[in-house]
Formats: C-alpha cells, sequence, structure tokens
C-alpha cells in the first residue's frame, strides 16, 4: 500500500471551472452557491490511496479533541455532509470527509473495482497517511458497509460509530437478482441521462425523502451522478443485495465492540426502522433511534438533526472514555 500526496483531479477542475461561470453570471442565487462552495474548496485535499488518487475535505481546528469522520453513501459524494461539517466544525470538532474512488472529486478506478472490500482498504490508507488515531465514524446508506468492513480489523483505532439509514435486510435469490437490474436501470440508464434537476428531484421526493428539501442540496444531490463512475454504481448494487453481503451483517455489527447509534428515518421506505432496529440488536452497544417524519436521505432533508445526533453521541463516548 502507497500513499502520497496528489494532484487535484480533473473532475475537481471541471467542477471550479463551473463554479467560476456561475460567479460571472450575477445571478444572486448562483453567485451565493458559487461563493459558499468555492470557500468549501478550499479545505479540499488529494492523496493517492492504492494507486487512486482520492479527494478529502480536512476542516475544523479540533478544539475538542475530537475528529468525526465521515463517509457517504451509495451514488453520493462528500458535500452531502456540508450541513453536518459546518455544524460539527462549530463545536469545535474536525471532520475529515471524503470522496469513495469512483465518486465525487475521486479519480475512477482504471481496474473498475468498486468492492466493498476495496473501499475499505482505502479507508484504511487514509486514516493512516492522515495518522488519525481514535476516530469516530458517521456513515450513511452503502457507507456503513465500508465501515463496517474497516472496523472487522481495526476497531481499536475507532471510538463510535454513528449509522444513518442502515439495516438488516430480509433476502432471497429472487431479491438478489431482481434488485441489482432494476437499480442499475434506474439510476444508469434513466436518471443518469436527465440533464435538469427537477426530474431527478421528483423522484427523490416521492420515493426517498418525507421532507422538502433546500434548492441548493438538490442541486448537491443532483450532481452525484454525473460525477459517480457507472461502473461503481453497477457493482454495488450487486453487492448490496447480494445474499453473501447481506447475511454477513449481523456477524460484523456483532463482533463491534464500540458503541453504534443506528438512526432510521420513520419514514424511510428503503431501509425502514424496523430492519435498522433490528440489526442494532445484533451490535452489544448498539443505540437505535428513530427520527420522526424522515426518510432516507436524512443528511439534506434534517441536516441539523444528522448533526445534533453525531455530535451528541461523540460527546458521550468521549465522556465515557476509551471503550
Amino acid at each position: 500500500m502507497k500513499t502520497s500526496e496528489a494532484r487535484p483531479t480533473k473532475k475537481f477542475y471541471a467542477y471550479r471551472e463551473k463554479l467560476q461561470k456561475l460567479l460571472q453570471t450575477g445571478e444572486q442565487g448562483a453567485v451565493r452557491r458559487a461563493e459558499y462552495e468555492s470557500g468549501l474548496m478550499a479545505k479540499s485535499r488529494f492523496v493517492e490511496l492504492n494507486g487512486i488518487v482520492h479527494h478529502y475535505h480536512d476542516s475544523g481546528l479540533g478544539s475538542s479533541g475530537e475528529t468525526v469522520l465521515l463517509v457517504h453513501g451509495w451514488d453520493c459524494w462528500w458535500m452531502w455532509w456540508h450541513h453536518i461539517i459546518r455544524f460539527l466544525n462549530e463545536r469545535g470538532i474536525r471532520t475529515v470527509a471524503y470522496d469513495l474512488r469512483g465518486h465525487g472529486w475521486s479519480d475512477n478506478d482504471p481496474r473498475n473495482d468498486y468492492s466493498i472490500g476495496s473501499f475499505a482498504d482505502d479507508l484504511e490508507a487514509l486514516v493512516e497517511v492522515l495518522g488519525l488515531k481514535n476516530v469516530h465514524i458517521a456513515a450513511f446508506s452503502f457507507g456503513p458497509f465500508v465501515a463496517l468492513h474497516y472496523a472487522k480489523h481495526h476497531s481499536e483505532n475507532i471510538r463510535s460509530m454513528v449509522f444513518f439509514n442502515f439495516g438488516y435486510l430480509e433476502n432471497n435469490r429472487f431479491v438478489e437478482k431482481l434488485a441489482p437490474a432494476t437499480l442499475n436501470f434506474t439510476f444508469n440508464n434513466l436518471l443518469r441521462k436527465v440533464s435538469w434537476w427537477f426530474p431527478t428531484y421528483v423522484f427523490a421526493r416521492l420515493v426517498l425523502s418525507r421532507n422538502t428539501v433546500l434548492f441548493h442540496d438538490v442541486l448537491i444531490g443532483f450532481e452525484s451522478l454525473s460525477l459517480c463512475a457507472p461502473q461503481a454504481i453497477e457493482q454495488s448494487t450487486g453487492q448490496i443485495t447480494s445474499m453473501e453481503v447481506t447475511e454477513s451483517m449481523p456477524g460484523l455489527v456483532e463482533a463491534v465492540r464500540m458503541p453504534i447509534l443506528f438512526v432510521a428515518g420513520e419514514g424511510d421506505t428503503i431501509m425502514t426502522s424496523e430492519n435498522t432496529a433490528k440489526l442494532a440488536g445484533y451490535c452489544s452497544k448498539g443505540i437505535f433511534v428513530e427520527v420522526p417524519d424522515c426518510g432516507h436521505l436524512i443528511t439534506l432533508e434534517l441536516p441539523e438533526t444528522a448533526a445534533e445526533l453525531i455530535y451528541e453521541h461523540v460527546r458521550h463516548c468521549s465522556a465515557q472514555g476509551k471503550f
């Protein structure tokens, strides 16, 4: 495993150019968005992990002595955390949010390897190169798969974890065969080809969200597909719906000895609160919280609620000392 500092990716430069064009429009909303995101980009860094250039955003003075490592979900990118980052930084907590290979501003893998194991290896490399110790991990949707596989071999370096919208799905051979094709068709063959944000927002609002999302966050969500490698979507859907992966989740959670806060949206139709509560029951130090009137996209639907849950969990675990 080799790691080294790297130049920003082409995806990063292309996005910066897009923001510069927004600044030139003079339109108030576009200018505010461009200025805000340009400010975020100032904290962006790039590093080569396992032969692939990864983007990560490192911010916050960390006066509390705590660091939260943020792992985004399937077909998402680091900026889904931007509200949470600001909230935690203002309270003295350092945050490190990164883009998985093939997502966001991280390069695509020329070998097209987007396995959970490879994502976990990248996380291990990032933690090592940044010298992170006793970190707290927050992850949503697909992110907990990566976090649990990392924790399997490095639990001594994790103080606590928070999982959003992640649970134990009952699986069978029919679902294993049908679900990947359905998801891949929806996201790679339909939504990816949509050039206007509105149809994608309607889909998310009807299927994934119970709350109206800020327009800026709609655009952040819309950017996810164009920044994500099609092969990453295809491979991830196959993995998370496979019998092998779904049946391994209880064992992975049961083996963890640090506290895990499992957060479920009461109205999440993708990963129901019942499924989340069931998985939390396998964890010896599992805590289950159901958020009323919330769907699958809590970090954008109810970002302040999500941030407060992370913050209070970190405070509680820090007060209790090393587990």
